[in-house]
């Protein structure tokens, strides 16, 4: 059997090779042992979340079994578009193309019974235990669509004028449909209360986006793209964002100082309407509200700004988990 994360290197993102080289290496004992395919690429998912983010992953080990696995096939699902257009050194028309491909490959796994069929049909492995969940927790197929044309305008970026017009152009295809994939697993407090926790996601997905965002404004810029928006730039007299400016460091720390102001309103309102999830699914939400809300303060609270890229340091993510479960987070380091 492939040992969980067999090529994981948790210092640096993987590269193309590594990728290939795992999906290869799945997707062949997936084949070999149909009873054990989707057993087999979950244990791989499991391995992706572990090296790519440390605190999303600490913070799923705080939920049921059943539901993390799906959220481990997830972020796998999303991971891996992600890298395409971020850190495989490929042409703006190579990633496109990738894109295009990857899409195609989900519409075959959508149409697949199961995860062992769409394996076999040629869909890479991340892909079919993707759709496997997607079918099961009746998550609209859309939704990952709309993702995939967010990582298009990665792929060929653009800016955004106004914030209404990065959330509504960007982040909703992102971060928010993410957060309702999340929604669907999760699962609501009761009969009624679904529909707020998609508000509730919503707002969330919003405000992890925009921290991310104003952590990265710098690496943002040596790809290309700028997620600030034009017009608040404008309003501190940045014409053009470059943060090799000094001149301009005054102003673009001022935007980033106010929007996030507006991630904080963000996170608070997801907080207010964590009652809308699921019982056994509140404590993991509000981890991720907690750690992440706990790095958009160190950007909001920072007088050095685009000076340092801000972190959380994992001390200080351990303390805002909930000290009942600090006994399970050993064992997810060492469970495979």
């Amino acid at each position: 059997m492939l040992p969980a994360g067999a090529w994981r290197r948790p210092d640096t993102p993987w590269d193309e090779t590594e990728w290939d080289r795992l999906e290869r290496v799945t997707s062949r004992v997936a084949l070999a042992v149909p009873s054990e395919s989707r057993r087999t690429v979950g244990r791989e998912a499991r391995a992706v979340l572990r090296a790519y983010s440390t605190s999303f992953f600490l913070v799923t080990r705080f939920l049921p079994a059943y539901k993390r696995d799906k959220v481990e096939a997830i972020y796998a699902a999303v991971r891996y578009p992600d890298e395409i257009v971020d850190t495989f050194p490929l042409t703006a028309d190579e990633k496109l193309a990738k894109l295009t491909a990857w899409l195609a490959s989900y519409e075959i796994a959508l149409a697949a019974g199961t995860v062992h069929e769409a394996v076999s049909r040629g869909v890479p492995c991340f892909l079919a235990l993707f759709a496997a969940v997607v079918r099961e927790a009746g998550i609209p197929p859309d939704y990952y669509r709309a993702f995939i044309e967010a990582m298009r305008l990665d792929a060929r970026p653009r800016t955004f004028d106004t914030l209404e017009s990065l959330i509504d152009d960007y982040i909703y295809g992102s971060a928010i449909v993410v957060g309702y994939f999340l929604t669907y697993v999760y699962g609501p407090s009761g009969p009624n209360e679904f529909s707020r926790a998609l508000v509730s996601a919503r707002n969330l997905g919003i405000a992890l986006q925009l921290t991310n965002f104003l952590r990265d404004v710098g690496e943002d810029q040596r790809r290309g793209r700028v997620y600030l928006p034009q017009a608040l730039l404008r309003a501190q007299g940045v014409a053009q964002l470059d943060v090799r400016d000094g001149a301009q460091h005054a102003g673009i720390n001022r935007v980033i100082h106010g929007l996030a102001t507006v991630a904080e309103e963000c996170y608070r309102r997801a907080a207010a309407d964590l009652d809308a999830f699921a019982a056994d699914s509140r404590t993991a939400i509000k981890a991720c509200i907690d750690v992440y809300g706990q790095l958009n303060q160190r950007i909001a609270n920072s007088k050095d700004g685009l000076a340092h890229r801000a972190r959380v340091p994992f001390a200080d993510k351990y303390r805002v988990l909930p000290t009942s479960k600090y006994w399970r987070l050993p064992l997810a380091y060492l469970a495979q």
